[in-house]
């Protein structure tokens, strides 16, 4: 039973990130078993999916994170579960560390104590290459899979089948998705080290998503991106209540525009791609970012997935990029993203970046017109 106290109870780690001197890192407190997607009967896909939604949290949970190196930990620290379950971790790294050169899963593991005796889970850390110097920051609902779960709880009537009875392997990605995110992604290459995370290939090219699904359905999204091929990274959700804040259309905007602020304030070194649609206020909040970090959003792609026309928010941001000389593509099919990615210079496995030196002209032409020297 999903609220059995005979249920022990467990961390459920999401995926963290690090730059050479922060590291970030999530994770639950749950008394629930880990979910499992096999395929089985309908009812019991129904049941698998309703456990999701239907989490039990533990607050109090003392939680350790320990990172190993070779001459004994590199790093030993603790948080404490929230009322909600949620354990964060924020760490300085102090003296820095280094970064591989390509892209990296460094393994991690987070200790606790349960009433059967010492717990431990492997947890997982992204850390940026060196090389390159470009990261795609993704949408998830709507942009690689039709959630069916935002915009209004009338969608999640109107999909309860997708949401309820279907397993990540049942569901059908936007067609082309896979290939356009592994062309972008640059291929899988992790060099000679693997720091004990090598079921975990990177992309040469890092992704972060972000999305307004709830947090539960963190298992569930890492199972339909293994089983589709699509690049793994670190998934910023949301936590869910049922209120206007999680169903309404105006909030989907402000979180995504406060998970990329996050993603580009710890990653200074990088440029980014950013992809979404036009359902959740996705081009509104890549204006608002290319604003806020001039010269660090390298290309935004939309696709328009809503038969409606952009709202005058959409056009004004439109605009925006395009007077800011920022790469914009709008199209319904992937396949036409790649004709954009190969007009723009990019391709799999690359290491010169035309997409950046196309930021890289504005920026110089902009510095020239102000009289100011241009680099």
């Amino acid at each position: 039973m999903v609220f059995s106290r005979r249920v022990s109870t467990r961390i459920q780690p999401y995926f963290g990130h690090r730059s050479r001197t922060r590291l970030t890192l999530s994770a639950r407190a749950l008394r629930q078993p880990p979910a499992t997607f096999e395929t089985t009967s309908r009812w019991q896909a129904m049941r698998t999916m309703l456990r999701q939604f239907a989490s039990r949290e533990v607050p109090g949970v003392a939680v350790r994170l320990v990172i190993e190196g070779a001459n004994g930990p590199l790093l030993d620290t603790a948080a404490t579960s929230d009322g909600e379950g949620y354990v964060h971790f924020d760490v300085a790294l102090d003296p820095p560390w280094d970064l591989p050169e390509y892209p990296l899963w460094e393994q991690a593991h987070l200790h606790w104590t349960t009433p059967e005796g010492a717990q431990q889970v492997d947890a997982h850390v992204l850390a940026p290459g060196r090389a390159g110097g470009l990261a795609i920051i993704s949408d998830i609902d709507d942009t690689i899979v039709e959630t069916g779960i935002t915009g209004g709880l009338r969608n999640v009537v109107r999909n309860w089948r997708r949401v309820f009875a279907e397993l990540p392997q049942e569901r059908v990605a936007v067609p082309g998705a896979d290939t356009f995110y592994g062309e972008l992604g640059g291929g899988s290459d992790t060099g000679d080290e693997t720091r004990g995370a090598e079921h975990m290939p990177a992309t040469r090219r890092p992704f972060f998503y972000v999305s307004s699904s709830p947090w539960n359905l963190f298992a569930y999204l890492v199972a339909f991106m293994r089983v589709k091929g699509l690049p793994l990274g670190p998934i910023t959700l949301r936590d869910w209540g049922l209120n206007r804040a999680t169903f309404g259309s105006s909030s989907h905007g402000e979180h995504k525009s406060a998970a990329i602020d996050a993603i580009l304030a710890m990653h200074p070194e990088l440029r980014f791609a950013l992809i979404g649609d036009d359902t959740q206020g996705d081009l509104p909040a890549f204006a608002r970012a290319a604003a806020a970090w001039p010269e660090r959003v390298a290309a935004v792609f939309i696709r328009k997935a809503a038969a409606e026309d952009f709202s005058s928010e959409e056009r004004a941001a439109e605009a925006a990029l395009k007077a800011a000389g920022i790469p914009l593509w709008l199209g319904q099919t992937y396949d036409e993203g790649h004709d954009f990615l190969r007009a723009i210079g990019v391709t799999p496995g690359g290491e010169t970046e035309q997409i950046v030196r196309v930021v890289e002209k504005v920026a110089a032409e902009d510095e020239q017109a102000d009289g100011s020297p241009a680099g």
